[in-house]
């Protein structure tokens, strides 16, 4: 999200020359991001850094700032427009996973869902999929696909110990209909790493601020939420950001937590996360205090 602004793009080369070593593949950006600077950054380094065959590219549109204002525009016209200059701006024929970025009650879900299946008969998008819908928006749009016979893949959805909203319905309609969850935002924006323990007050600014959303609700319960994964990480010798991204990456239906990451230290802890195994017992005591 912040690579080609808040993020140098030699940073940002750094950290996905450490993310391939480690075995990683799947990248996710959005035309929106850094208002084109994410797409441009990553596509610079396709076939040098990396062949394009070796990497799962993620990006999503229908949002986008006009005058510093957030837009969210799903139709037909504005998505395939934003998908064609993504793929110029990566550098690339195609894309991996195309998403609707938002729901939007000023177009038809018909509409929308029509572009999906524009850029998966073209070839443009080899599997398409949505982005912060509801469960009901989710499985209405899975349906609809259905029967174009295009699959809907993926869901990407904020989703965390301090925000487990999914698990209402997305959750069940993503495994009763075929598609995963990518949470965005697993470590609570931030507040789960504890950097904010001493000083609550200042997450919901820096929250707010960073991704021009509410902030997370900073309540007596989520204060105690972020104790809870603190104890546990000096229990197991571990960062708090590894216990959270390691109890989201195993949730049901979740195919794989997306961390933003400004240092090479962030990078570190989220890589090491993938080798952490949760006893059962520390994991019903984490849905016990954030249930």
């Amino acid at each position: 999200m912040g690579w080609g602004s808040r993020i140098s793009v030699d940073d940002a080369r750094d950290h996905l020359k450490a993310y391939l070593a480690a075995g990683g593949d799947f990248v996710d950006t959005a035309h929106g991001y850094a208002d084109g600077a994410s797409e441009e950054a990553l596509g610079a380094m396709l076939g040098d850094l990396v062949p394009r065959d070796r990497l799962v590219i993620c990006t999503k549109a229908g949002i986008s700032r006009q005058s510093g204002a957030r837009v969210i525009d799903t139709s037909r016209r504005t998505l395939m427009a934003q998908l064609e200059t993504s793929l110029l701006r990566l550098g690339t024929p195609y894309v991996d996973l195309w998403l609707v970025h938002a729901w939007s009650d000023e177009t038809s879900v018909e509409e929308t869902l029509s572009a999906l299946e524009w850029a998966a008969t073209s070839g443009r998008a080899r599997y398409v999929g949505v982005s912060n819908y509801s469960g009901w928006q989710a499985a209405h749009a899975s349906t609809l696909l259905s029967g174009l016979r295009i699959p809907m893949v993926a869901n990407e959805v904020e989703y965390s110990l301090l925000n487990r909203i999914p698990e209402d319905e997305l959750v069940a309609a993503g495994q009763a209909l075929g598609f995963g969850l990518l949470p965005w935002s697993p470590l609570g924006r931030g507040v789960l790493t504890g950097k904010y323990r001493n000083d609550m007050s200042c997450a919901r600014t820096a929250s707010g601020e960073r991704f021009g959303l509410a902030g997370v609700d900073l309540t007596e319960e989520s204060a105690q939420i972020v104790d809870a994964v603190a104890i546990a990480a000096r229990g197991m010798n571990v960062s708090p950001a590894e216990i959270a991204l390691a109890w989201v990456r195993d949730r049901p239906g979740v195919v794989a937590p997306i961390v933003g990451i400004r240092t090479a230290a962030q990078m570190g802890t989220a890589l090491a996360s993938e080798h952490l195994e949760l006893p059962p017992e520390l994991v019903q005591a984490l849905n016990d205090v954030s249930d």
